[in-house]
Order: C-alpha cells, then structure tokens, then sequence
C-alpha cells in the first residue's frame, strides 16, 4: 500500500540526515498516516480511510467529510475519495 493520504494526497519526501560534522545521507520523511472511519452525514454512511493526522484535523476544522470533499481538488484525492465525492454530489443533486 502506498504511503500516501487519501484526502490530500501527502506522501513521502526525501531529504538529508545532516551530523555535527556537515555528513549529509540521504533519509525519507515519512507522513502521520492514520486508519479512520469517518461519517458522511449526505449518504448515511461510514468510510474507512487512510488519512494522514493533519488532513484528520483539517476535516473537522471545516465541518465533516461531506465539506472537505466538495471543497478539495480533484487531482490530490485518491480513486476511493472521488468515487465518495461522486456520490455525494449525486445526492445532493436530487
């Protein structure tokens, strides 16, 4: 599985180990990725997600799952996270 957030697309990046010395070695940051389920209020349903602990924060600072979706670009969610987008903006259009 991929060490990337569903919701905002976060994955890992690289950078230097630096010592006192000035060694530099290559290293990897990895994200906070956290297994969550999370409600829509629209479909009545839970949703297991892998997320990482700052878009958790970032869903509840702007009102549930069903606003962060409808609010977040298509490109940095994930296939599962569009299918959820897709369907909520079904809803909500009838």
């Amino acid at each position: 599985m991929a060490r990337r957030c569903e919701l905002t697309g976060t994955g890992v990046m690289t950078g230097n180990n630096v010592s006192h010395a000035q060694n530099k070695t290559r290293r990897r940051f990895l994200p906070n990725l956290c297994d969550v389920t999370l409600a829509s209020e629209k479909l009545g349903r839970n949703f297991k997600l892998r997320i990482a602990a700052k878009a958790l924060r970032s869903v509840d600072h702007v009102g549930g799952l069903d606003a962060f979706l409808l609010k977040a670009r298509d490109e940095s969610l994930s296939d599962r996270a569009l299918k959820i987008k897709r369907d909520l903006k079904k809803a909500l259009a009838a």
